[in-house]
């Protein structure tokens, strides 16, 4: 695999028959992707998927199983990866054995794991993101990386919900990022970590200045983008939403040289544009298409959007429908 590629792969049983599901997820995904033996009820119907995604210094997987035991043995630890794996209980069981220690996750809760030595996962129902990076990537900002598996991180930690956010995105976009934005993108997953296991004050600081901030940049154009057509989009209303101040919030749009204003409205008109030139929307009005990007006024989305594009909308839509005839 290339350094200028994201390996994306789907794994299912769906399309198989009953009889051959657990072996083929035993063949297929257990020994050559996680490298551990399958132990499921032969009495009940066996059912498993998982996407994959492999970039340097990051692997992140999302699967979600009927119940199975997966048993990492010592023979399938052998391979000299010393990564550190963090597993997230998103829903069903997930309990979870090394070192002679269990862990059985809450909802939300995620807890460190050696791929170095031998474990057990259980689950049941359970839909689970496993991340795995290198240990050296976490040396310089947590103190003996090794005495941090199998510690519960509650879901409360801020840290843990940045990341699960954050993976939530990069789920949908990883396939359209540049080889430089996937670079940055695992720096600050490796920061979210190193933060959720508990850095070093030093360690902070920098995760803080550098992965923190941009996960939490991030997640907020989510929340905007997905509420860009409510009127009611204030920055109040998406901190009270993301657990921060206001003023962090415009904080974090002053240091990319734009306001929270400025950043809503932008994408509103774009948002506009887009919805003008789509034949999908054909049959709305402009009025309509305002309203649906978010503006309660007409004559303010009008000005604005001649201010921004240079063309009324109705000029943009008539250019569109002549340019299809």
């Amino acid at each position: 695999m290339g350094s200028d590629k994201a390996a994306i792969i789907n794994f299912s049983t769906s399309d198989l028959p009953e009889r051959d599901r657990l072996s083929f997820w035993r063949e297929t995904f257990a020994r050559r992707v996680v490298l551990a033996e399958i132990e499921a009820d032969a009495n009940l119907a066996f059912h498993a998927e998982a996407t994959l995604f492999a970039w340097p210094g990051l692997r992140v997987i999302w699967g979600n199983s009927s119940p199975a035991r997966m048993l990492r043995r010592p023979p399938l630890v052998a391979d000299g990866d010393d990564s550190f794996a963090v597993l997230i209980r998103q829903h069903g069981s997930l309990t979870m054995a090394q070192r002679g220690d269990e862990v059985a996750l809450g909802l939300g809760d995620a807890v460190g794991v050696l791929h170095a030595e031998s474990a057990t996962m259980q689950v049941a129902q359970t839909d689970w993101v496993g991340l795995s990076i290198p240990r050296a990537a976490l040396a310089p900002f947590v103190t003996n990386v090794e005495d941090r598996a199998m510690r519960l991180i509650p879901k409360d930690i801020e840290a843990l919900r940045l990341l699960t956010k954050y993976l939530e995105i990069l789920r949908e976009d990883a396939a359209l990022m540049t080889p430089e934005l996937r670079h940055a993108v695992v720096i600050h997953i490796h920061d979210l970590i190193a933060m959720a296991l508990g850095a070093t004050d030093d360690g902070a600081e920098t995760a803080k200045s550098r992965g923190i901030r941009a996960a939490r940049l991030r997640v907020l154009r989510a929340d905007i983008l997905e509420n860009l057509s409510n009127p009611e989009l204030t920055v109040i209303a998406v901190a009270l939403r993301q657990r921060v101040t206001p003023r962090y919030i415009h904080m974090l749009f002053e240091q990319e040289g734009i306001t929270f204003s400025e950043y809503v409205l932008s994408q509103r008109l774009m948002l506009a544009h887009r919805m003008l030139t789509n034949s999908r929307f054909a049959s709305l009005t402009i009025t309509n298409i305002a309203f649906a990007s978010g503006f309660g006024d007409l004559s303010h989305f009008n000005h604005t959007f001649r201010r921004r594009f240079g063309v009324t909308p109705s000029e943009v839509r008539h250019s569109f429908r002549s340019g299809r005839q």
